[in-house]
């Protein structure tokens, strides 16, 4: 369902649902931000010390042509 459509939708409920739709996407919203921090806390180390990962950021301040 498109955004649109579904905010929509949910425009038509009652209050109280229109809230519960609120506080169940905010609780998904925070889940998914602790589960990419702690992703991102097990692989920092990896990538501050394996050579391989970053071998390309040497490149990162060249400059980029795209050839058509």
């Amino acid at each position: 369902m498109e955004p649109a459509m579904l905010l929509n939708q949910i425009y038509h409920l009652p209050v109280s649902e229109r809230m519960l739709i609120v506080e169940r996407t905010i609780h998904s919203i925070r889940m998914e931000r602790s589960r990419m921090a702690k992703a991102v806390a097990l692989m920092v180390e990896e990538y501050r010390n394996d050579t391989e990962l970053t071998a390309f950021s040497a490149l990162d301040f060249e400059n980029f042509y795209e050839t058509r």
